[in-house]
């Protein structure tokens, strides 16, 4: 918008004949091909701005700036009452219900810049610091005029309160939204609440959605009634139905079901089956603790967990466990209900086709545009190695100590002994099958030493912890911007392919315990293939039985003929 002026005399009179009322005439300012046409029985109080071929009908309007064709209908009053941040600056109690994790959100939060302030609450200098940041950046923000930019519909809406709605985006039937900042290309649907709150680029809150306090990332799903309170939800989260409350949803976290509660924890890659259950409040302390279910975790129907406890990469969850478990450096595991107690399974997911199901499909369901969440795929990075290594290291620990044993009791939960054997194996063979896919990848010309140590993943990305350290030290400076934060995590994502390589050659050197040559290195990567495809074959295996005729109950049973059953199981599968 640009070279607006004041409604002529003329459009006043035509206005009032069309059923519109103003306030005040010198707050309306308008574009300079504006046509009285464009307005219908409208109300405009304080100060109005409306752009190129925007229409209104049926609605109120305040202190409102209307961009570029721009189509408003039946809003019942879309206002700012008073100066404003839009939801910038919010404090969302994520992980810790009591408010211990609190972070401030703004429109332009990664999952990575999140999952520091969130979970590195011991690094206090730079949490306060980038608190302040963000807080900075949210006065910036503060007006006393809302925005609407080019191109937006709302149609159908009861309020909207001191929300900035950005290009693009769809507001259709919403019940009451106030205090936010909606991003480009976003839907906000039927009988949506929602209360301070940021919802990013083409994120989609609809059907009765119930949000107070959230992001909601990009490309996120919420929808059919679901209810989230202090959560934040990075790209790709898919929630319906069922409640969160206090969670930190890192990338790719679905929850489908009504009877599901996600509360007080952080997940990423996750999938809550229904009846999916935590507990953080023990009647002691209050409503203090956490649980941590780290990348690809899964809750069968009806998994409880009772915080505080701690889950393995890519576990699966099945029954209920109370004992506040640590498997965290137990990967692709299973954690299973028996007797009462926690049965751990190391390492068995490695032989299911999920695992890979759920490795590869990720990737084809990342429709992002603008990609702010920086978000690893590779099924073989340094980050699980180095669980798998420490798996390997704690279960040899454990059989070298009782040979003897049939059980071996780890961090509350309980190990057979030929799970742990066979355990032994599979981690052995994943390690074996990352080192040369990682070497494969990478241009270890340029490789650094701070690759070759332990690497973290921070809600998605994939890094080691000296460039961890790096971030948390720059961000104590007053100098360094968000931005700058920001460019610090894209670098360490462009350059992963080189540092996984460097951190899989340092491995390499350590097993031979020399410095690799290029044979030992072409050796390594073509060993790796044979493994990886060995390794397919179990998992094609479980595919191909999932799909056998054992799997045919149930099928075609209106006829007796096995080849018509069998043909309605094929036609369905």
């Amino acid at each position: 918008m640009s070279n607006l002026r004041h409604i002529t005399p003329e459009e006043r009179s035509a206005l009032e004949l069309r059923g519109c009322c103003v306030e005040s005439w010198d707050k309306v300012m308008v574009a300079p091909d504006f046509r009285a046409e464009q307005l219908r029985n409208v109300r405009l109080e304080g100060e109005v701005t409306i752009g190129e071929q925007s229409y209104i009908s049926h609605s109120t309007i305040c202190n409102y700036h209307i961009g570029d064709h721009c189509h408003i209908d039946s809003v019942l009053r879309m206002e700012c009452r008073h100066d404003s941040t839009f939801g910038n600056g919010v404090m969302v109690s994520a992980v810790n219900e009591n408010g211990g994790r609190s972070i401030p959100i703004y429109k332009g939060l990664t999952a990575q810049i999140a999952y520091i302030m969130t979970m590195m609450r011991n690094r206090t200098e730079a949490i306060v610091e980038l608190q302040r940041k963000v807080n900075v950046e949210a006065e910036r923000l503060r007006s006393n005029m809302g925005r609407v930019e080019r191109g937006v519909r709302i149609l159908g809406v009861k309020f909207i309160r001191e929300v900035n709605i950005g290009e693009g985006t769809t507001i259709e039937g919403a019940s009451h939204l106030e205090n936010g900042t909606i991003l480009r290309n976003a839907t906000i649907g039927v009988d949506v609440r929602a209360k301070n709150f940021i919802v990013d680029n083409d994120a989609t809150v609809e059907s009765g959605a119930c949000i107070e306090r959230c992001f909601v990332g990009e490309k996120s799903h919420l929808a059919n009634g679901f209810t989230a309170a202090d959560s934040l939800f990075f790209a790709n989260c898919h929630c319906e139905n069922g409640e969160a409350a206090s969670i930190f949803a890192g990338p790719f976290t679905v929850s489908h079901h009504k009877s599901s509660l996600l509360i007080a924890g952080i997940f990423s890659f996750f999938n809550a089956g229904s009846g999916t259950n935590q507990s953080n409040h023990l009647f002691k302390s209050g409503a203090v603790h956490q649980a941590v279910h780290l990348r690809g975790s899964k809750f069968g129907s009806n998994a409880y967990v009772m915080s505080p406890a701690i889950e393995g990469p890519y576990t699966v969850i099945l029954g209920r466990h109370t004992r506040h478990h640590d498997t965290q450096d137990m990967p692709y595991s299973y954690l299973i209900e028996e007797d009462g107690a926690s049965s751990l399974v190391p390492a068995i997911a490695l032989r299911s086709y999920g695992t890979v199901r759920d490795t590869e499909k990720w990737m084809t369901r990342d429709k992002r545009v603008i990609k702010r969440d920086n978000i690893h795929f590779e099924e073989y990075n340094p980050y699980l190695t180095g669980k798998m290594l420490r798996g390997v290291d704690i279960l040899t620990r454990l059989s070298d100590e009782e040979p003897e044993a049939k059980f071996y009791n780890y961090n509350r939960t309980v190990i057979k002994a030929a799970m742990l054997q066979r355990g032994i194996k599979l981690y052995n063979s994943a390690i074996a099958a990352s080192i040369g896919m990682m070497l494969s990848r990478g241009d270890l010309s340029r490789a650094t030493a701070e690759s070759c140590g332990e690497w973290v993943d921070i809600a998605g990305q994939y890094l080691p912890e000296a460039i961890v350290e790096n971030i948390l030290e720059h961000s104590k400076s007053s100098t360094t911007t968000l931005d700058d934060i920001k460019m610090m995590f894209d670098k360490a994502m462009a350059e992963y392919d080189d540092m996984a390589a460097a951190y899989a050659c340092n491995l390499l050197g350590n097993l031979l315990g020399r410095t690799p040559t290029s044979e030992d290195i072409a050796s390594a990567i073509e060993a790796s293939r044979n493994i990886h495809k060995r390794m397919r074959d179990i998992t094609e295996a479980d595919r191909l039985r999932d799909i056998g005729t054992d799997m045919m109950i149930g099928y075609g049973y209106d006829f007796r003929d096995l080849e018509e059953q069998e043909a309605d199981f094929r036609n369905t599968r």
